[in-house]
C-alpha cells in the first residue's frame, strides 16, 4: 500500500482500508461521521497509530469524511462546532483523538476545545458488553460550562473508534449538562454493529 502523505489514497489503497467516498454516516446511539468500518486493515493501522503517531497518515485517512464535515464547519447547518477529543484514562493517553482535532482544524477550520475531563478511571472495555460498557463509562467525565463568548456553541465529539457508543454517551450527556449543544462523533472507525458469527476454536 502506498504510504499516506495527508493528501488521501489512491482509490485501490482506499477499498482495501475500507474506505468508502465520503465516509460512513450514523444516528445509534448517537449521530455519527466514521471514515470506515473498524476491521482489516484499517484497523491495524489504528493499532499501528497508538503506537507510532503520524500526522500525515490520520490527515489521509479523514480525506474521504471530510465532505461531509465541510458544511458543519462553513456554518451552512447553524454555528460552526467546537471538536472536543475525549480524554483517556490512561497514563500513556491515546493521540489519535488530538491528531484528528489538528487535521480537522488545519482543513476545515475548526477550533479545539479541551473541554472533558477524566474525573475517575475507568475499567479496560475490551470484553465487556454494552450495558456493562455503559455503566463503566457513567460518571467518568466532568467539564466547565460555556462562558459567555462560548456560549450556544454546538461540539463534536472526537475519538478513533466508535464502538457500542458508551464513552460517546457519557461524554455527550456531561456535555449537554453543562449547557453545551452537542451534534454527535467523528471518528476514524465505526465497529460494525453485526461484525458476524466468531470463528470456531482452533482455525
Amino acid at each position: 500500500m502506498a504510504e499516506a502523505n495527508g493528501a488521501g489514497f489512491c482509490r485501490a489503497c482506499d477499498q482495501r482500508l475500507g474506505l468508502p467516498a465520503g465516509g460512513l454516516r450514523g444516528q445509534a446511539p448517537l449521530s455519527w461521521w466514521s471514515s470506515g468500518s473498524y476491521g482489516g486493515e484499517l484497523r491495524q493501522r489504528l493499532l499501528d497509530l497508538k503506537l507510532r503517531p503520524q500526522p500525515k497518515l490520520v490527515a489521509a485517512l479523514l480525506k474521504p469524511l471530510q465532505p461531509r464535515l465541510a458544511a458543519l464547519a462553513a456554518g451552512q447547518i447553524g454555528p460552526s462546532p467546537l471538536l472536543v477529543p475525549i480524554p483517556s484514562w490512561k497514563r500513556r493517553g491515546n493521540p489519535i483523538p488530538p491528531l484528528i482535532c489538528s487535521s480537522l482544524a488545519k482543513n476545515l477550520g475548526l477550533r479545539q476545545a479541551n473541554l472533558l475531563e477524566r474525573s475517575h478511571p475507568v475499567l479496560g472495555q475490551h470484553h465487556l458488553g454494552r450495558q456493562l460498557r455503559l455503566a463503566n463509562q457513567q460518571g467518568a467525565f466532568y467539564c466547565q460550562p460555556p462562558d459567555d463568548q462560548r456560549r450556544r456553541r454546538p461540539v463534536l465529539l472526537v475519538d478513533d473508534i466508535l464502538t457500542t457508543g458508551a464513552t460517546a454517551l457519557n461524554g455527550a450527556l456531561c456535555l449537554k449538562a453543562a449547557g453545551w449543544p452537542v451534534l454527535g462523533m467523528v471518528c476514524l472507525a465505526r465497529t460494525p454493529s453485526n461484525p458476524g458469527p466468531k470463528a470456531p476454536r482452533g482455525s
